[in-house]
């Protein structure tokens, strides 16, 4: 009964710790007036992704490699196909050119790359995992620069912020929310998986998975809720650049990573569903409600598929 109840707190804590660090760390984007769509791709996306880096991190050093790469591929597909189909069906999300010719393909280059890492040998190492930050390194330079050459054209109502003493609050309590809550939910979700005789992979592609996701769920539906389409589906895309090549590479840096021939699957599954949403994009520049509805009804195909698996 404890491993539920610390499964439910590390959860609370992973979704809270995520909200307080997007508060702080968006603010200081707005005091620096930064763009909305560079904000759903590097501070929106890395703050949201925090649950996915910690509880990915932590499996990797209690040796539960198979739930860290299966958190990230899992989370990854419940970005993507409910997330992003959630806002389409509650608002259609206009996808602008640079984004279809850029971060999209980037998505799905990040997918690729795990999927040859981990085939070659049938694990993600320690130079694996440095490649993978390295990369990371340079998207997010790339986006900096991308950020100053929009910073002309931010507008000053797009985000409200603290105070500077507030921004620093709210990220550290953020952070330390975040590791806490991801450390309860390794340790209690894999001996729930013990328990009932279910593998580490099925409950990181499940259970573990929509957890983590929910901060990317619920800033993209706010945001798109007040508009800001930009920011709900940069999230999408930054939290996915972020999840492979960023939380995979420091957690096989930290620990070389084992993948199963399960995880080389989903990652093709997410390579594919990746690339039905960016034609979706590509036709009409946008992704409307029957895409949407579309992308619901893969995901829980999906489901269905993992969980007979």
């Amino acid at each position: 009964m404890l491993n539920y109840v610390f499964l439910v707190v590390g959860f609370a804590l992973l979704i809270k710790g995520a909200d307080f660090f997007v508060d702080g760390s968006a603010s200081v984007a707005k005091k620096l007036r930064i763009p909305t769509m560079i904000i759903g791709m590097t501070i929106v996306a890395m703050g949201t992704s925090a649950p996915e880096c910690a509880v990915s991190i932590a499996a990797s050093l209690k040796g539960s490699n198979s739930m860290a790469i299966s958190n990230v591929v899992g989370s990854n597909i419940f970005n993507l196909m409910v997330v992003c189909g959630a806002c389409a069906v509650f608002a259609p999300l206009a996808v602008k050119e640079s984004t279809m010719k850029q971060e999209f393909p980037l998505s799905i280059l990040a997918a690729v790359m795990l999927w040859v890492m981990g085939s070659r040998s049938m694990s993600i190492g320690r130079v694996d995992g440095i490649i993978m930050v390295m990369v990371f390194a340079l998207f997010l330079i790339w986006m900096v620069m991308e950020a100053k050459k929009a910073r002309s054209n931010i507008q000053e109502e797009e985000l409200i912020p603290l105070k500077g003493w507030q921004c620093l609050v709210y990220i550290v309590v953020g952070i330390a929310a975040i590791v806490v809550g991801g450390d309860f939910v390794v340790d209690s979700a894999t001996a729930i998986a013990e328990d009932f005789g279910l593998s580490p992979t099925l409950i990181g592609l499940t259970i573990v998975a929509f957890g983590t996701s929910l901060p990317e769920l619920v800033t993209s539906l706010v945001a798109a809720k007040k508009g800001e389409t930009d920011m709900a589906l940069g999230n999408v895309i930054g939290s996915n650049i972020f999840n492979i090549l960023l939380v995979l590479g420091i957690a096989g840096a930290v620990s070389p990573m084992e993948v199963l021939m399960e995880n080389l699957i989903d990652d093709i599954i997410l390579i594919g569903m990746s690339s039905v949403v960016w034609m979706f994009a590509w036709r009409r520049k946008q992704i409307g409600r029957l895409h949407g509805g579309i992308m619901l009804a893969m995901y829980a195909g999906y489901m269905g598929y993992i969980c007979t698996r």
